[in-house]
């Protein structure tokens, strides 16, 4: 730690020099102070060994062989040595041909990848594709070292937490990088290297926090907003924008301007008061007059205009109670450019607002040629890659750099798929694209389950991976006579396929994380449905938790009676119980078995039992009348339902489904007992209104939100009624009848009673909607179409074999073209 404050100091020392840069920029140049062409770049082994003792960070690649994209890279790397040494890393390379360091020369994957080390062991890793120039190579190292202090949020309740967490104490700099590797994004992470004890740092690429922060749509620049959180004046922090194009020294500029006085109070003539001095040199300067009579009023309509003005212009409060100002008195209002020569000038303004359009309009005169530059340098970007889901994104950031542990599961080929599918009991198959972002989550989430499978020791199932990219013919489904079973082209990128053989091929479509592919992996190893023939077997089903290691609650279950096992239900039954495999535990029972659990529960055969997890097993719901597939799963779905759900992020999906209108009662997290009681009586007033309202319920879902537990929450509270009500919230939305929102009275008592009858005033139409749903949604921003039959046709033949290397490349080109991300996985709501 020691080594690190003093980089740190060092650190700061640099920038004492970028400031005096800045200042020779402005006074005609200067000549290079900061040559360091003297530093060592190759090692010796044993220089490798002393460096690792050395307290540094060590940024190392072992060279084996050389070719052109290495060459190129190498150069990269020498100009990054330059400037990583002012943050304590040295960076250098090793020959593996003269210089042999086992552990790393002798692997075969190293000649792609880069590597960090710290306290004389491996940190992290870097495939070659993501440190490719020197702005990529110190963002990512620099990343490495400040992982902890700069963080990534994705939605505007995780932002409101950072801001609570750091108010009173500092300011945050969040920074927006359209693409991570850039220079911008170099930007940002050697100034949070430098300032990141002093002000709390944020970096995103995209997502619903630009919204809070006034960008609607792709956004072509990169930019950075200041937060004044260390004295806010409201519940959300002031933000400023920085209206220049983002680099280190524009960065710097606006740190220090940030820390000016907001409002400057003078007793002299503008004319005589001097220009900006370093580092406020490029600021212009405006000046407002102040009367005896109205000090005070002139001086809070100066702070009001003065938090407009932050970061355009320094604001001067001139008072005329001076002699020394000679201003005439019709003027109100003057200001002066930073250009050499320019002379205040003066103005009369009938409203002070004018003096921001003035500012705000020189400011879009001259930011008008880099938006029209960056617009060109972008248009051929994919705009998908912009528009994933920011969960992903943070996902992938927080990972970057990390090469996945492929021990756990197998990365199968066209020759190797099929035997695999025949000798397992279950294979677990992943269809990816290792370029794809949600490819390269999902890839995680399994490799983590497999890891997990393996330590419980569960056997007989076949965790594997195909990269599609690679085996084109595979994931075409082209026809093998020596493959088991069949399966349709895959055309939707990421697929996880569960193969059994004899069986019917069994598709995932739950959420990407790693618990919830668990669970669905666990759940569909067992017989679909499983015969029960003894008490025992009943008892063992009902009241049995399938590998608690690995499962911290009970999953529902559902039970077929029937009186032969050929009655003609049973075929319904079994076909229902196979698609709710991975959900649902299924059991069958016949003969006599059967007819005692008949009588002992008073029912008729046949009758489904449905054991939903949150009800007791001894109060099972019965269904005894069914007559298709679709009509028994529907059934089984509503006794499953719970009377009144949590809503969470993965289970909201689910119940839009039903298509139900939501009396959705938002919660707050209980600080103490007497919150955690409050919120139980909530809950069962809300039961109270299902009870009571009986038959008249049925259009609406009755459901809550905790906000402790579903933080996502806070912004969908927010979306529908424009602000933040106190808590307990209670709305009404999601109407089959329109997009409007009913806000339950604030501050009313939420009793039983009383929300039927506030339910009754929106049905009659004597309520007015206090908000209303945004009619956008995530659709998929490029229409999606088989990309790998369309290569097919432009190149006959070329699916049936292995991509060769030197055509791997364009064909990453034409499938990142054509690849977007299905909706199944996510339902689309603009909500969360």
């Amino acid at each position: 730690m020691g080594v690190y404050r003093s980089t740190r100091l060092h650190s700061s020392i640099m920038w004492m020099h970028v400031s005096l840069f800045l200042l020779c920029t402005n006074v005609g140049g200067c000549t290079d102070m900061f040559n360091t062409s003297g530093l060592i770049f190759e090692f010796t082994a044993v220089d490798f060994y002393d460096k690792m003792l050395s307290g540094k960070m060590v940024f190392v690649y072992f060279e084996n062989q050389v070719s052109t994209t290495i060459s190129l890279f190498l150069g990269e790397l020498k100009k990054s040595a330059d400037v990583l040494k002012d943050y304590g890393v040295l960076v250098g390379k090793i020959n593996c041909q003269r210089e042999m360091v086992p552990s790393y020369c002798m692997k075969e994957t190293v000649q792609h990848t880069a590597f960090l080390f710290r306290d004389s062991k491996e940190f992290l890793s870097f495939d070659l594709d993501t440190v490719f120039d020197v702005n990529s190579i110190v963002s990512e190292v620099l990343f490495a070292i400040l992982r902890d202090e700069v963080k990534y949020v994705h939605s505007d309740a995780d932002l409101l937490v950072l801001e609570k967490s750091v108010r009173g104490k500092k300011d945050i700099v969040l920074g927006y990088v359209s693409s991570l590797g850039t220079q911008e994004h170099r930007s940002v992470m050697e100034t949070a290297y430098v300032y990141g004890s002093k002000y709390q740092f944020i970096l995103i690429t995209g997502g619903p926090v630009l919204k809070h922060l006034g960008v609607h749509g792709a956004s072509l620049l990169s930019q950075v907003w200041f937060l004044h959180c260390r004295t806010p004046h409201t519940e959300r922090c002031p933000l400023t924008p920085m209206r220049t194009p983002l680099s280190i020294l524009s960065l710097h500029t606006f740190l220090q301007l940030m820390e000016a006085p907001l409002l400057s109070e003078v007793y002299e003539d503008p004319s005589a008061i001097p220009k900006p001095q370093f580092p406020y040199q490029q600021t212009p300067q405006v000046f407002l007059f102040s009367h005896s009579e109205t000090e005070q009023l002139d001086r809070d309509m100066a702070k009001t205009l003065a938090w407009k003005l932050r970061g355009l212009a320094m604001l001067m409060l001139v008072h005329r109670k001076s002699p020394a100002v000679k201003t005439p008195v019709k003027y109100n209002a003057a200001y002066r450019l930073p250009e050499k020569g320019s002379e205040v000038k003066y103005l009369t303004l009938a409203n002070l607002d004018e003096l921001v359009e003035l500012f705000l309009h020189q400011e879009a005169d001259e930011m008008e040629n880099e938006m029209l530059e960056a617009e060109e340098c972008n248009i051929n970007q994919d705009v998908s890659n912009g528009e994933l889901e920011d969960e992903i994104v943070a996902s992938l950031y927080v990972n970057r750099g990390h090469e996945t542990e492929m021990d756990s599961i197998t990365q199968l080929t066209s020759d190797s798929f099929p035997d695999a599918v025949a000798q397992s009991g279950l294979t677990v198959v992943l269809f990816y694209l290792k370029w794809d972002a949600v490819s390269q989550t999902l890839l995680n989430s399994l490799t983590e389950v497999g890891e997990r499978l393996a330590d419980a020791d569960i056997g007989a199932v076949h965790m594997s991976a195909v990269d599609c990219g690679e085996w084109t013919d595979l994931c075409a489904a082209q026809p093998v006579s020596s493959l088991p079973v069949s399966f349709k082209p895959i055309t939707d990128f990421p697929s996880i396929l569960l193969f059994r053989p004899q069986e019917p091929i069994q598709e995932y479509r739950g959420m990407l994380g790693y618990e919830p592919l668990l669970r669905f992996i666990l759940l569909s190893r067992p017989v679909v449905p499983q015969l029960l023939s003894n008490q025992q077997d009943v008892t063992s089903f009902l009241h049995g938790v399938p590998h608690p290691e690995l499962m911290d609650d009970n999953p529902d279950r559902i039970v077929g009676l029937f009186g032969t096992e050929t009655h003609s239900g049973v075929a319904i039954y079994n076909e229902a119980a196979k698609s709710l495999r991975g959900r649902v535990l299924s059991a069958l029972l016949t003969d006599v078995l059967a007819q005692e659990w008949a009588a002992d529960l008073s029912v008729d055969l046949p009758a489904i039992l449905v054991f939903p997890s949150w009800r007791e097993h001894t109060q099972p719901a019965v269904l005894s009348l069914f007559s298709s597939v679709d009509n028994l799963l529907s059934q089984i779905d509503a006794a499953m339902l719970h009377p009144l759900p949590e809503l969470t992020v993965e289970t909201l999906p689910s119940y839009l489904s039903l298509g139900k209108a939501l009396l959705l009662l938002f919660v707050g997290e209980e600080e103490d007992e007497i919150g955690l009681r409050q919120n139980k009586m909530l809950l069962e007033e809300m039961r109270g209104v299902v009870e009571l309202g009986g038959k008249r319920m049925a259009p609406y879902l009755t459901c809550w939100i905790h906000l402790g537990r579903t933080p996502a929450g806070m912004s969908v509270l927010g979306s529908y009624l424009g602000t933040m009500p106190p808590l307990p919230a209670l709305v009404l939305t999601h109407l089959p009848s329109g997009h409007e929102v009913y806000e339950y009275p604030p501050n009313t008592p939420i009793m039983a009673q009383s929300v039927l009858q506030w339910l009754q005033r929106v049905e009659d139409a004597k309520e007015h909607p206090a908000g209303m749903l945004g009619k956008d949604d995530w659709s998929p921003s490029v229409e999606f179409y088989d990309f790998l039959k369309v290569m097919d046709e432009e190149e006959p033949g070329f699916a049936k074999q292995r991509v060769p290397e030197g055509e791997s490349e364009h064909l990453k080109m034409n499938m990142e073209e054509a690849t977007t991300k299905s909706s199944h996985h996510m339902p689309h709501h603009s909500e969360l």
